[in-house]
């Protein structure tokens, strides 16, 4: 959807126990998540504002964010309980 965070724990409920887990005692893991946070604040960003951000660097972004949510979901599965 346009102009909506996407968090991952939202996107994956029955995975919240892991993602927790593995955000605290997995390091790579943990900047992971932190590079597909931050890549989600900066889509959200250009979606509310109005300044004008030419399509393919939005297009990137958004194909890095699927990337990133792809790898995290399968580290979560692999090591769900």
């Amino acid at each position: 959807m346009y102009g909506v965070r996407h968090y991952l724990h939202e996107d994956f409920p029955e995975l919240d126990g892991t993602l927790a887990t593995l955000k605290s005692s997995n390091p790579q893991f943990a900047q992971l998540v932190s590079e597909y946070d931050q890549t989600d604040k900066r889509i959200y960003g250009i979606e509310i504002s109005s300044r004008p951000v030419a399509d393919h660097y939005v297009d990137g972004l958004k194909r890095k964010r699927l990337l990133l949510k792809d790898r995290i979901y399968r580290l979560l599965t692999r090591h769900r309980g």
